[in-house]
């Protein structure tokens, strides 16, 4: 399978004051897919702007005609499947088909406490998810449903028509712990990893390479448990939390070696940030945008 290139928006800017042209321009240079990340507020942003996650993709896919459209991504922090699957199929309707979710557990980040309740554990989210889920996925292939579980209902939700996309819109399952890759085996039609947190601060690329290995044959273990494939599923590498950090868009050919190392590992996606100035994301536009153009013809 052929690499694909994607990119991260963040929603930190107004939509008239640079959030459009972002989302406009990611789909002249080229990109696969530009998601967003699905936060109430996140890390250093949090006491400046921040758009919600939904409204930023549905004026996203008014403003483009090709690009793909995701987030990066929705947890049950303050979500619930009922709600959110409305919002994915009207999504999807106007898209034209073109969203994905990037789905995942959560962290212990500032949704985790914002609706006031305590942060959950690692155990607590992971038990959210595993029901989470699956219970989306019923709400977007069936035109009522009705569930009771220990921590969500449904009471003859009704979601007709249902998705553009059929069955439904694809999830992107991020996880790296066996519940999690379960969950990708049986309901993702993608696999999402940052790479293993643990190396980030002293790890080196080499090291996080084998990392992104053993997650990679652990993918592949509970995809054959689960009868499936694991050639089936995108696997999809989040960038810029990783040892490498932002080496990687330093040049045309830094990129070029960091994807083709990962491209080899059995990676079918790469996603960078867009260029955010005096942040984490920060990064030369022209850059930038010449990796977005060439890179994959170099990878190819």
């Amino acid at each position: 399978m052929s690499l694909r290139l994607s990119t991260v928006i963040l929603p930190y800017r107004r939509w008239n004051e640079g959030g459009r042209s972002a989302w406009v321009r990611a789909e002249q240079l080229g990109f696969h897919t530009a998601y967003t990340y699905d936060h109430l507020s996140w890390r250093s942003f949090r006491d400046g702007p921040w758009f919600g996650a939904v409204p930023t993709l549905t004026a996203a896919a008014a403003a483009t005609e090709r690009l793909h459209l995701g987030t990066l991504v929705t947890s049950p922090n303050f979500r619930h499947p009922v709600t959110l699957a409305k919002e994915l199929i009207s999504l999807d309707d106007i898209s034209g088909g073109r969203v994905t979710l990037g789905i995942g557990a959560g962290g212990t980040g500032f949704d985790a406490t914002a609706l006031g309740q305590e942060p959950w554990t690692p155990r607590e989210r992971a038990d959210r998810l595993a029901e989470f889920v699956p219970l989306l996925d019923r709400l977007l292939t069936e035109d009522a449903v009705s569930y009771e579980g220990r921590f969500y209902s449904a009471h003859e939700a009704r979601n007709i028509p249902g998705c553009v996309q059929r069955p439904r819109l694809p999830f992107a399952v991020a996880a790296t712990g066996p519940r999690g890759l379960r969950l990708a085996a049986r309901h993702g039609q993608a696999w999402v990893t940052t790479g293993d947190p643990k190396l980030y601060e002293a790890g080196t690329p080499e090291q996080s390479v084998e990392a992104l290995r053993g997650q990679l044959e652990k993918l592949s273990e509970a995809c054959a448990t689960a009868g499936r494939d694991v050639a089936e599923l995108d696997k999809v590498l989040l960038t810029g939390f990783t040892p490498d950090r932002g080496r990687p868009l330093e040049s045309l050919d830094a990129f070029v070696d960091f994807a083709g190392r990962h491209q080899e590992l059995g990676f079918t996606e790469i996603v960078v940030h867009w260029p955010i100035p005096d942040s984490d994301f920060a990064a030369d536009e022209k850059v930038f945008e010449r990796i977005a153009m060439d890179a994959l013809a170099q990878l190819t």
